[in-house]
């Protein structure tokens, strides 16, 4: 039995800060790509939003579909090559 003032297990505490956030790792795995990547467009300040939490960086996920739909709207469309003839 713990005593007043300890800290709980882990076990016993169900993690919810994190929720709806994903780590750099995480993201360039999800999206194909390189954590430097990643790095170097947050340098640029390209990328999809981020946070610090000390040396962690942490990308909200709501954030991260927004950037993403930002992208395919911003994607200039290219036409086919060897089209319809009239």
């Amino acid at each position: 039995m713990p005593h007043l003032g300890s800290m709980p297990e882990p076990k016993d505490k169900p993690r919810t800060l994190l929720v709806g956030w994903i780590s750099r790792l995480d993201l360039a795995l999800e999206l194909g790509l390189s954590v430097d990547t990643l790095r170097r467009w947050e340098a640029m300040r390209t990328g999809p939003p981020c946070v610090r939490a000390g040396r962690k960086v942490y990308y909200r996920r709501a954030a991260v579909e927004e950037w993403l739909e930002e992208q395919e709207q911003a994607a200039p469309r290219r036409r086919r090559a060897g089209g319809r003839r009239s």
